[in-house]
């Protein structure tokens, strides 16, 4: 059972640096911005598959503070896009 959390966790790894590759080299902001979204949300998934594999519930914690965290920065960030400014 652990080699498959350890293989979605190697296949997880390696679908960030594509994700990565999109953020660096995109066609424009948003596209930029949706693939640092994505790499936020994979990140979460790899977090709560680590804490799994360890038997560390915290890790679970943590997962939820940075998807609150991965949330509020994306929609400020897109909001700053459209208008230019945050508040």
């Amino acid at each position: 059972m652990i080699d498959i959390f350890l293989a979605s966790g190697v296949i997880l790894i390696l679908t960030i640096f594509l994700c990565l590759y999109r953020v660096v080299c995109g066609p424009g902001v948003e596209n930029r911005l949706i693939a640092v979204n994505t790499v936020g949300t994979k990140t979460i998934i790899l977090l709560v598959i680590i804490g799994f594999i360890y038997e560390r519930p915290l890790f679970l914690d943590i997962s939820i503070v940075y998807a609150m965290i991965n949330f509020i920065a994306t929609l400020a960030i897109a909001k700053y896009l459209r208008r230019g400014t945050i508040c």
